[in-house]
């Protein structure tokens, strides 16, 4: 495959660009997903010691990748400890 890409860029170098572009996005895409699933407070790994990951989360902790207006220092934990 590798070697079919390098072929077709030495033929058409006008496809160099859309090659880089492609292969940007899917390597973006790849680490985002594994962004997800490894640091996202839904998902757990291990249900035996830690069942609910979600309910030890403090209110300060960002876990979101971009937040707009929300500034998360000044949040306080409303609501009891389980």
């Amino acid at each position: 495959m590798l070697r079919q890409i390098l072929s077709q860029a030495k033929k058409h170098p006008s496809l160099i660009p859309l090659f880089v572009f492609i292969g940007a996005g899917g390597t973006g895409a790849a680490l985002y997903v594994t962004r997800l699933a490894l640091f996202n407070p839904d998902v757990s790994w291990d249900r035996k010691n830690n069942p609910e990951p979600w309910n030890k989360l403090s209110p300060n902790e960002q876990y979101k990748l971009y937040s707009v207006k929300v500034d998360y220092c000044k949040l306080k934990r409303e609501g009891p400890d389980f």
